[in-house]
């Protein structure tokens, strides 16, 4: 059974036998999208882990691109009657959003294994372990051997619209050059599967020989990396043409590590 963000209002903290329960199947797998309380945050989902996987997209309260402002929202690209609905109960209706984008995307929505969504965030819960990472989803099913413990909360991000799925990286810069300038760092990653827009990996002050590290969601799984892009600029104009440049550039994929 997949619970596609499973109503809050008059079921949250009930009886197992009112609501749904992993007792209800041999694997239930959950999508909560829209778990804030219901008073005053209007949220429609239950936030608690109820089934064998429980994924928290977002951290499974607010999903991005739910936030337009309402006219954008209400003429929507599918129409009036999409946009409308999707303006009262954006968040609750991504759950099957996300559902949908997962049948077309095996090897994606991968979801991290974290005690929280703001340590998922910083980076702790990275990469998958050695059994791997479930995906959220149609195919979380091929994870159903691997649950161990009673309750699992899985981490991960989505995109703001169409197509939704985003795989993570770990980028690791490390800078070389003769001076500190101010300014920031971004790198493109280029693979088999498809290249990467360019992803900011820190800015503020530049010291050569400092190492700096950010996770990206990147929009397409790039398969092998093939090649970086690395760019920085500062954000004035510098008389004495200040150079930079990566001494080494380290990618790590989340799936396969």
């Amino acid at each position: 059974l997949s619970g596609l963000d499973p109503a809050q209002p008059y079921f949250q903290g009930t009886p197992t036998e009112v609501r749904l329960d992993k007792s209800d199947a041999d694997f239930v797998d959950i999508i909560h999208t829209d778990s804030a309380p219901t008073i005053p945050n209007l949220g429609f989902g239950m936030s608690p882990a109820i089934g064998h996987i429980d994924f928290y997209p977002n951290g499974g309260k607010e999903m991005p691109g739910c936030g337009k402002n309402p006219i954008s929202q209400i003429v929507d690209l599918d129409g009036i009657w999409e946009g409308t609905r999707d303006f009262v109960a954006c968040n609750h209706l991504r759950s099957y959003k996300y559902y949908s984008d997962s049948i077309i995307y095996p090897d994606g929505f991968l979801g991290y294994l974290c005690p929280s969504y703001d340590l998922f965030q910083e980076g702790n819960c990275f990469p998958c372990p050695e059994e791997g990472c479930p995906n959220m989803g149609h195919y979380a099913d091929k994870f159903k051997d691997k649950v161990k413990n009673a309750f699992m909360k899985f981490y991960l991000n989505t995109g703001e619209a169409r197509d939704f799925p985003l795989w993570r990286y770990k980028v690791t810069v490390t800078l070389s050059g003769k001076s500190k300038v101010k300014g920031y760092v971004n790198v493109a990653l280029y693979g088999t599967g498809g290249n990467t827009k360019q992803y900011q990996i820190t800015k503020g002050t530049l010291k050569p020989d400092n190492t700096y590290t950010a996770y990206i969601d990147a929009e397409i799984n790039v398969g092998e990396v093939t090649k970086v892009k690395f760019l920085w600029n500062n954000n004035w104009i510098n008389p004495t043409l200040p150079k930079l440049g990566a001494a080494t550039i380290t990618v790590e994929a989340g799936q396969n590590r």
